[in-house]
């Protein structure tokens, strides 16, 4: 494969989650993750500092999306509402392989203590960017704080639906499963008291 050919980063991802799973993160190496990609060590490393950070690819873009999602909501929507608005927006942007990555980096991750802690660093820094967001907003921020907590948690429970679903059931969108997942929460946090 050419290494100019398209899709060297996605590539990248998929072959790194691979790996991991068969082999383990300690075992595989960055030059095993670049040939089963079909690129070279140094296109690696143009598109990731390490290989911990392939399991982080696309985090940013996702703070970015669920954050100008909360921005863009109507200026009388609730914290939670706001919320929703960004769940919605980061969902459209996940298409077919966001969904087929699921389980298969759920096992990467379930291989190595190092890939569980980066995965609960990606969990904070979405919590955060959606407070943020809340803040931006004028929401008080130990309200700010628990809308975006249970927006991570909401998305997190939303995409291992969608990624583990059926695949019968391919027409569905992730925002048909983080959405549902945001309400359960809110009626759960009616029920503490």
């Amino acid at each position: 494969m050419a290494r100019w050919e398209p899709g060297a980063r996605e590539r990248l991802v998929l072959a790194a989650v691979d790996l991991f799973t068969e082999q383990g993160y300690d075992a595989t190496t960055v030059a095993q993750i670049a040939e089963r990609a079909g690129v070279t060590k140094s296109t690696f490393f143009r598109h990731f500092p390490d290989k911990r950070e392939l399991l982080v690819a696309g985090q940013e873009a996702l703070s970015r999306l669920l954050a100008e999602g909360i921005a863009e909501a109507p200026a009388d929507a609730s914290p939670l509402e706001a919320v929703a608005a960004g769940l919605e927006r980061a969902s459209g942007a996940m298409g077919p392989m966001n969904r087929e990555l699921g389980p298969r980096l759920k096992a990467a991750v379930a291989t190595s203590g190092e890939l569980q802690e980066r995965d609960a660093l990606k969990s904070v820094s979405l919590a955060a960017a959606m407070t943020a967001a809340l803040a931006a907003r004028g929401v008080p921020g130990p309200t700010a704080a628990l809308a975006g907590e249970m927006g991570v948690l909401a998305f997190k429970r939303g995409y291992a639906a969608w990624s583990e679903g059926g695949r019968d059931a391919d027409d569905t969108t992730l925002a048909q499963h983080t959405l549902p997942a945001l309400d359960d929460l809110r009626a759960a946090s009616a029920t503490l008291g």
